[in-house]
């Protein structure tokens, strides 16, 4: 069994990259994600990779482009108003097919707003903050552990559809300390496959050698009819990874469950503690916990709504974002209340506890 650490999420998530394989990485320091480029330009000489500390966010996108289309496994990482300045970027390398995972330590917004934990960016993730039709693969871990693990699963996800990752944690994940279990490092046999797997798509020096190219990577198509070609194929890649890559766990889920509550990331953990102390009391409610926020698990919400749920209680750390999509999930069956806290507060278990038995 491997040894576990304790670390900080920013620094689980760096370890976990470099493990994975990534050796290209370029970000600018933003609170409370500066953790992870300082593990980074420690950590990257030691495995013969590069670090950048780019002069801003825009320049950091942009080498990640180069870099993914040169084949290789490119992470950046920042926080709510950092990704926001990458979000052109980001759109031109999900136009472009392009692999590379972006890290968000969501803080509270909106504009600078302040260090602290929050989840006010579920929207610019999940429904497209960057122009065009385009949708990124959005993991939401609620522990250090799976921070780690879905760092490595990002760079997975994002080589096997050829588009950018990105990890929704915030500030409490980042900072925080947990035991993690890290997979060991990738051989060198290992990263070699990867780079070959590559070839295919990325782009290569002008040579006349057999088997050598040096395809066009773009994302401008002045042709309506080749660009509306273009976005249809990726319409049809979307459509593919929300039928095979939805994610969720199931929390304290019985026939018997009065309450269905609807929560990730940061929030979930303390709607954990709040079902905990009801179930102590004879109270039996249920939790759905979207580990993938895009594709959404619409089916794994929907089966859950029998007869015996009252209702159903989404909670956030924002105003109510994905309390759409899990309305949508619903579909008018029950009603559906919220709680939600913003500006960098955490709700209590006791807050959650009251409001899951209001008017029940």
């Amino acid at each position: 069994m491997a040894e576990k650490v304790l670390m900080k999420g920013n620094e689980a998530s760096a370890e976990a990259a470099l493990r994975a394989g990534c050796r290209l990485y370029f970000a600018y320091p933003i609170t409370p994600q500066s953790e992870l480029i300082e593990y980074m330009a420690k950590m990257m000489p030691k495995v013969n990779g590069t670090f950048v500390q780019s002069e801003s966010e825009v320049a950091a996108i942009n080498m990640v482009y180069g870099a993914a289309g040169c084949g290789k496994r490119v992470m950046t990482s920042s926080s709510s108003p950092g990704i926001s300045l990458k979000m052109e970027g980001i759109s031109y390398l999900a136009g472009a097919n392009l692999p590379a995972v972006i890290v968000n330590v969501q803080r509270g917004g909106p504009g600078l707003g302040d260090i602290q934990p929050a989840q006010g960016d579920y929207f610019q993730a999940t429904k497209g903050g960057g122009h065009g039709d385009y949708r990124l693969i959005v993991l939401a871990p609620s522990t250090v552990q799976e921070f780690a693990d879905m760092t490595e699963l990002a760079f997975d996800l994002a080589d096997k559809y050829c588009n950018p990752v990105m990890i929704l944690s915030d500030g409490l994940l980042g900072q925080m300390m947990e035991p993690v279990e890290f997979k060991p490092h990738k051989t060198a046999e290992e990263l070699a496959k990867l780079d070959k797997q590559h070839f295919d798509w990325c782009i290569h020096p002008n040579e006349d050698e057999p088997n050598h190219h040096h395809h066009e990577i773009n994302s401008l198509e002045i042709d309506p009819l080749v660009l509306e070609q273009h976005v249809i194929k990726l319409g049809q890649k979307f459509d593919k990874i929300t039928a095979n890559e939805q994610r969720h766990e199931e929390y304290n889920i019985s026939d018997e469950n009065e309450v269905l509550v609807v929560s990730f990331g940061t929030a979930a953990r303390i709607a954990k503690s709040a079902i905990d102390e009801l179930k102590e009391e004879g109270i039996s409610v249920g939790m759905i916990r979207p580990m993938t926020v895009w594709p959404y698990p619409y089916d794994a919400i929907s089966n859950r709504i029998t007869d015996k749920i009252k209702k159903v209680v989404v909670m956030e750390l924002n105003l109510g974002q994905m309390i759409e999509d899990v309305k949508l999930a619903v579909n008018g069956r029950k009603s559906v209340e919220f709680l939600g806290k913003v500006g960098g507060i955490l709700f209590t278990p006791a807050e959650a506890k009251a409001k899951i038995m209001e008017n029940i």
